[in-house]
């Protein structure tokens, strides 16, 4: 069992900058690739950014690519996902995944244990 905890969500203005943080606990977080995701109101949940177990290997969706970097300090048991050039399609619920395989991966199916979400609002 894996529990995930985001935080760092809040209102920003288009622009702006923030950082995420998933903190994991409960089994041998340095194992695991962990997945960042996002579900705007009405729409459906969609990938945004993987990293490996490692963190040598990252993954992006094509809409924050260049924006966003994900990182992990796997001694602190934590994932981050900084966001730099918000935009107003950015706003959503951001989740923070974690599957049992090592290599990152962009399909929510593939991750087991979710956080419960940090909103994510961008005003433009």
């Amino acid at each position: 069992q894996v529990q995930l905890v985001e935080s760092g969500g809040g209102l920003v203005q288009a622009g702006d900058s923030l950082r995420l943080s998933c903190a994991a606990s409960g089994r041998t977080f340095s194992s695991y690739a962990m997945g960042w995701f996002r579900q705007a109101p009405g729409k459906e949940r969609d990938f945004v950014a993987a990293i490996s177990w490692s963190g040598r290997s990252t993954y992006y969706a094509g809409s924050v690519k260049g924006r966003f970097t994900i990182s992990r300090d796997n001694a602190k048991n934590t994932v981050y996902l900084q966001m730099n050039s918000l935009k107003s399609e950015d706003t959503a619920v951001y989740y923070c995944a974690v599957r049992g395989g090592t290599s990152a991966n962009p399909t929510a199916g593939e991750y087991d244990y979710w956080g419960q979400g940090t909103q994510v609002t961008v005003s433009s």
